[in-house]
């Protein structure tokens, strides 16, 4: 089988990102896991850093919490979406620095569970292989 060579993404330009296809995340750094990453109050409670009773709590008093724990750097408070922290160097809260996979992959949120389908450009991911580095 012939190897096809695939020029890393810049995650701030669509234009480059690859064409999502099946054993690209593989060889990938997981740049996706660099990106924004929007929650709702199920992908929180999913994650155990949010109750069940809190679905009939205000949000924003559940997004405050959640920011004082540094779990949560943003919240949209006309769509009730909160946005994960990012460390400093832009990973996700739950990605390993180390072996760059989800330490929550089975009960990551549905933005995870559901890219490339849904994000910025549909289908595509912004693919950078394992040797590049940022």
């Amino acid at each position: 089988m012939k190897t096809r060579l695939i020029a890393a993404a810049d995650p701030d330009r669509l234009e480059t990102w690859a064409r999502y296809s099946n054993g690209l995340c593989r060889d990938c750094r997981a740049t996706c896991c660099t990106l924004p990453v929007e929650v709702r109050i199920e992908d929180l409670i999913r994650l155990g850093v949010a109750d069940a009773f809190e679905r009939a709590e205000p949000a924003k008093q559940v997004a405050r919490r959640l920011q004082k724990a540094g779990i949560v750097e943003h919240f949209n408070h006309k769509r009730e979406v909160f946005t994960l922290t990012r460390l400093a160097n832009g990973d996700c809260l739950y990605l390993d620095r180390v072996s760059r996979l989800c330490t929550v992959y089975a009960k990551r949120p549905d933005t995870c569970r559901n890219h490339p389908q849904i994000g910025p450009r549909p289908g595509y991911c912004a693919y950078q292989p394992k040797s590049a580095t940022r």
